[in-house]
């Protein structure tokens, strides 16, 4: 999905990582201008594309193995936006090019409260309206039914694989 909403932002160029022709195609599908593989050195990858250092960087997974690489190769006075979990996040290499960290939660807004509380249902209307016109499609890859401990498993194991693709479901009680 964030390659799909990155894309409705004018003049922005999206890199996506994906290391199996597969998943290249797919993100390739999803609208990536370019694709590098996360299993090799970023900077170099992206600096061979000839595009300059990258301003805003999206990191949805596995940040903790990848902070390093992206500090090297995102541009100074970059923004840097994750939403996974690392069990640690060293920031320090982000100083010296005055990268500025941002750590999305979807319920940050209505479980505080916030002043902005409303802005939240303004960003759903806003993706309800581009998957209505077309602009986003799901990326949902798997469904398993029923919901039962023997789907819960194979849902699992495909997400532990690191093989997994997209979104999976498991929808339907016995």
């Amino acid at each position: 999905m964030a390659i799909q909403l990155a894309r409705q932002v004018p003049d922005l160029t999206v890199i996506a990582t994906a290391s199996r022709p597969e998943t290249q195609a797919w993100v390739r599908e999803l609208g990536a201008h370019h694709v590098i593989d996360h299993r090799q050195p970023l900077a170099q990858q992206v600096a061979d594309l000839g595009i300059g250092a990258p301003a805003f960087i999206f990191s949805a997974t596995h940040t903790d193995e990848h902070i390093e690489q992206i500090a090297e190769l995102i541009a100074p006075q970059g923004r840097f936006a994750l939403i996974d979990d690392p069990k640690t996040l060293d920031v320090v290499p982000f100083k010296r090019k005055s990268v500025s960290t941002h750590w999305e939660f979807m319920f940050t807004r209505s479980m505080f409260e916030t002043a902005d509380m409303e802005t939240q249902g303004q960003i759903l209307s806003a993706i309800a309206s581009l998957v209505d016109a077309g602009e986003v499609r799901t990326t949902l890859t798997e469904r398993f039914s029923p919901i039962n401990a023997a789907n819960l498993k194979r849902a699992h194991q495909a997400l532990e694989s690191t093989t997994a693709r997209g979104k999976i479901v498991i929808e339907g009680w016995q």
